[in-house]
């Protein structure tokens, strides 16, 4: 890894792990970590708006539909190719459009991250990242998955070249990550 660039990709649905894993390639690693969602909490919190999956949702489709689909990849990408690190995360890949530059990018790697919808149940509810993910009902949670933000994410999937699965507990997942590690490097 010394003289190459990584650029880890992380796919998968709600609260699979993909944020773990890339904090843990944080702490351990020193990756630099790109979240799609980071601009949007930010344009949510300078307009003084409640930072909730339906206001994430609704600004990302807003920016698209008034910029293009490709936005957010765009401004990921250049984020990525402006880092210096050589171990770098992109978090929160949603659509195809998604990884429309990365793709081309020398280093990156498409890794799924995946976990029983029991689990990342579980997960939500209990994380409270969004205001209203702790309310929520297993109903609720398995039709967030189909609204527009998280229904291309299936598909991104099949194209993922790496896989990790977050059924079990937080040593095996780091475990995973570094096998995935060493394997890159």
């Amino acid at each position: 890894m010394a003289n190459k660039k990584i650029i880890i990709g992380l796919v998968g649905q709600l609260a699979c792990g993909k944020g773990t894993v890339a904090e843990y390639l944080k702490k351990k690693y020193g990756a630099s970590v790109y979240r799609y969602s980071t601009m949007l909490r930010d344009v949510l919190n300078r307009l003084y708006l409640e930072i909730n999956r339906v206001n994430i949702q609704d600004l990302s489709s807003v920016l698209r539909k008034k910029f293009g689909e490709d936005l957010l990849a765009k401004v990921i990408t250049e984020d990525v190719k402006k880092d210096s690190n050589k171990l770098i995360v992109v978090d929160g890949i949603r659509r195809m459009d998604d990884i429309k530059y990365l793709i081309n990018e020398k280093g990156f790697i498409l890794t799924k991250v995946t976990a029983k919808p029991e689990t990342r149940y579980k997960r939500i509810t209990g994380r409270g990242e969004n205001t209203d993910d702790t309310k929520k009902t297993f109903a609720q949670f398995l039709k967030d998955e189909t609204k527009e933000a998280d229904a291309g994410i299936p598909k991104v999937m099949t194209k993922a070249k790496k896989e990790i699965n977050n059924d079990g507990d937080l040593d095996d997942l780091h475990k995973q990550v570094d096998n995935l590690i060493k394997e890159l490097a």
